[in-house]
């Protein structure tokens, strides 16, 4: 893959370039430069933390999209074994933005189902770049379904900008699909782990988010509206696209905070990108700890535990300037 340097990162790459330059000039003219080489490392590394440890909302966002970020097929492949892709939700067609099917996690059956986008251009059209179709949710239901009645644990990964806004999908009820989604899936009584592995967009991530643990990595985000629909709306400019991800408290650390999600799954220094396996390893320990979490629960029990846990998600509201004006004292 094509390396691709966002904007912020573009000083450490500017090192890296000649930290490379250092080296290949040390093996050809056999000059010892091992202490400006050290020393430049030392640098490239600090100013990696300083860089990736105060990102921005709208930073974390732009890692969130990397184009070199891994997928759920990615995951899968890392993290599974044993797997048996499905197609088809039986009433329309396939839809290849959603990919799931039995596999084994360190030899214990789950069903992993994840939104997939495309590497290239010939891919993106073929997944529609990670935006689901109705019968990509049917699909989805379909399977979750098929581990319900199989008692075995649903394991989701969720990337996705959100569900596809076309005619062709709203002809075909992509709103219905995401409801009846949201309403089965409190019903299963198997264990459901959800993990937001990049982009969560509005209900087109909720349609496979509703779980036991809701985790996400370090560097995805989760949101009603993505950043530029939100400044098109409030701002009538998408030019305001930072402010908006600034607002909308998106990131890792601020949904954990509102206690949106259970947990934060560690990524490698720089985003997942930079080191898939390592991105891998992690992620595998933390949906097998949350898997090991509910594995003595009964079905009445998950069922109870997934419903309290979205009825205690809390929120926040500001009181209208009439209600101040009618609860100030009055004056004497």
């Amino acid at each position: 893959m094509p390396v691709v340097t966002l904007e912020f990162e573009k000083p450490i790459a500017e090192l890296e370039a000649k930290l490379t330059e250092w080296e290949s000039l040390t093996s050809s003219s056999h000059i010892d430069a091992s202490e400006e080489i050290a020393a430049l490392k030392t640098k490239i590394e600090k100013m990696k933390k300083a860089t990736y440890g105060a990102l921005t909302p709208w930073q974390r966002v732009q890692l969130a999209r990397h184009p070199n970020r891994p997928y759920t097929l990615d995951y899968i492949e890392r993290i599974c074994s044993d797997f048996l892709e499905f197609h088809g939700d039986r009433r329309f067609a396939d839809d290849p933005a959603i990919v799931g099917g039995f596999a084994k996690i360190d030899g214990r059956p789950v069903m992993v189902i994840g939104t997939q986008k495309g590497r290239n251009t010939k891919e993106n059209v073929l997944r529609n770049f990670g935006c689901p179709h109705p019968e990509g949710y049917r699909k989805a239901l379909r399977l979750m379904k098929l581990a319900d009645m199989a008692r075995v644990p649903i394991v989701t990964f969720i990337d996705t900008p959100g569900a596809f806004p076309g005619v062709a999908a709203e002809e075909r009820h992509i709103g219905e699909a995401i409801a009846v989604n949201l309403r089965d899936m409190f019903s299963f009584g198997v264990p459901i782990i959800c993990v937001v592995i990049g982009e969560g967009g509005s209900g087109g991530a909720l349609a496979i988010g509703v779980g036991n643990k809701v985790l996400i990595m370090e560097n995805a985000y989760y949101s009603v509206i993505t950043p530029e629909g939100c400044a098109a709306i409030l701002w009538k400019d998408r030019a305001y696209s930072a402010k908006a991800a600034e607002a909308l408290k998106l990131t890792a650390a601020d949904l954990y905070k509102l206690k949106l999600v259970d947990g934060i799954v560690e990524e490698p220094l720089g985003g997942a990108h930079k080191d898939y396996d390592s991105a891998a390893d992690h992620l595998k320990k933390a949906v097998l700890d949350a898997l090991k979490e509910f594995e003595s629960y009964t079905p009445e029990e998950l069922r109870d535990h997934r419903y309290q846990r979205f009825r205690n998600v809390k929120f926040y509201s500001e009181p209208s300037k009439s209600k101040e004006k009618s609860e100030a004292p009055a004056e004497k």
